[in-house]
């Protein structure tokens, strides 16, 4: 690492060690390319410390927690299981520990020069270091990519203390399950806190300003986690909004406006905020250049280029979706279109799955069956429930279905929808599938193992053409 005000220069520069930044570091250096990588906080960024892994340890603790309630169901006997938070923080704690030490490694092995600091547009070809207040280097470059990623967004009258109203940074952290929780958005990040609540014990309330619960997800899965969900005690209110929170002698008191009806008063221990992210423009020095920002990101083209020669911009800073394996493919892409690599291709948003690790789980890639409606396609549809599946059965996980969706005239897969136990695992299938441009014909005569939940997959297809077999 460099110290003082010394120049040193670099044929790329990345600012940000998330998942956008480190494997755009990691790629330029294979490409060899000399490489920096400028963090501020944590290498690993929000996804390895507070984010993606953190809340899966924590989620699937719930889980075990869960399972270890039907311990009888399985002839496994033992004593009533009790859940603790504090122990389960703990280990949420090392996971994310285990990984950004292993991006320490990472980095040293691929030879990216790591500098501890606030990186910083200060001219063309410019970026300088700060750390407290103090310059940590300038550093010189032909190309910078710029992975700052996104914060919680807030909203007037609606601001997170740390104490009484989190966001999901203190969500994880508590040493104490709330009696009763307000999750405001029903988002991946306010679901899966809302099942995680509910699991530990939680009396939760979950509010959401669009007509549909998950609104980015087809109408039918979210019907299904709806109905999941309100069996286990969550109540929902959608089209509907907190206009304000107000601290009480305990807790939080709420006013939630449904549609155009008057406003009810919901008093709660605590409330989460899952309203949307924010991406982290400020303080990089994108004043006076061309890089664009609109209201919250960074625009880029189809190669991640700004407006700004030299200047990328990946991940949460340039956009939906917001998902961490979307920024490493962009960073990926970055570093690949900075080396000269021919024969490149853009990252298309419709063969991006998105993953909510609830339980059940959700994943989905490509249209929903409304939005392939409005492309004026013939449509051929699918659905298998987990309930026909045998291992599903076999593990006592069968609450939930798959559904695909084609072009009837090309058999092009136009997108996949799950719901229940492992999708997150299973949705990868259809990735591949559309990445490869396979119809349904090479879906329906690819041999699924059995027994396993793939199979419900392999059913889905069948279906939509009339060849089901299970269902």
């Amino acid at each position: 690492m460099s110290e003082g005000d010394e120049k040193t220069s670099f044929d790329v520069v990345v600012i940000g060690g998330g998942p956008g930044g480190y494997p755009a570091a990691i790629r330029a250096s294979q490409l060899g390319l000399s490489v920096a990588l400028v963090e501020s906080t944590h290498l690993g960024g929000i996804c390895l410390n507070w984010g993606c892994i953190p809340t899966k340890a924590l989620l699937h603790s719930a889980e075990v927690f869960q399972l270890a309630h039907h311990m009888k169901d399985f002839g496994v006997n033992a004593g009533e299981p009790t859940a603790d938070i504090e122990q389960m923080v703990k280990r949420s704690r090392q996971v994310s520990k285990r990984l950004t030490t292993g991006i320490k490694s990472l980095m040293k092995k691929n030879k990216v020069t790591v500098f501890d600091g606030f990186g910083r547009l200060a001219g063309p070809g410019c970026v300088e270091v700060e750390k407290d207040g103090a310059s940590v280097a300038t550093l010189s470059t032909s190309n910078i990519i710029l992975a700052t990623g996104a914060r919680p967004r807030s909203l007037p009258g609606l601001e997170a203390d740390g104490d009484r109203v989190w966001t999901s940074k203190e969500a994880m952290m508590q040493s104490e399950v709330p009696g009763s929780l307000l999750v405001v958005g029903s988002g991946a990040i306010g679901m899966e806190f809302a099942s995680f609540y509910s699991d530990l014990g939680s009396d939760v309330t979950v509010v959401e300003a669009l007509p549909q619960i998950l609104p980015v997800e087809d109408a039918e899965i979210s019907d299904v986690i709806v109905k999941n969900f309100i069996k286990r005690g969550v109540t929902f209110h959608a089209d509907s909004t907190v206009s304000n929170l107000e601290r009480t002698a305990t807790g939080m008191r709420a006013n939630i406006r449904h549609g155009d009806a008057e406003e009810t008063a919901l008093d709660v221990d605590r409330v989460m905020l899952a309203v949307g992210i924010v991406g982290n423009t400020e303080g990089l020095g994108l004043e006076g250049t061309a890089v664009e920002v609109d209201r919250s990101h960074v625009v880029t083209n189809e190669w991640l280029e700004t407006g700004e020669q030299g200047v990328y911009a990946i991940g949460d800073l340039a956009g939906p979706p917001w998902l961490a394996h979307k920024a490493t493919h962009e960073g990926i892409l970055a570093a690949e279109r900075i080396a000269g690599l021919p024969n490149l291709h853009s990252i298309l948003a419709s063969r991006i799955p998105g993953c909510t690790y609830c339980r059940p789980q959700i994943a989905s890639i490509g249209l929903t069956e409304a939005r392939a409606k409005e492309t004026g396609r013939e449509l051929k549809i699918g659905r298998f429930p987990f309930r026909g599946n045998g291992k599903a059965i076999a593990m006592g996980e069968y609450d939930g279905m798959l559904k695909t969706i084609f072009d009837a005239n090309t058999g092009e897969v136009l997108g996949a929808h799950m719901v229940g136990h492992g999708v997150t695992e299973l949705v990868s299938n259809i990735s591949v599938a559309m990445q490869l441009e396979a119809t349904e014909a090479e879906l329906m005569h690819s041999v699924f193992p059995h027994p396993t939940l793939s199979e419900a997959l392999h059913e889905s297809v069948l279906e939509a053409f009339g060849q089901a077999i299970h269902v």
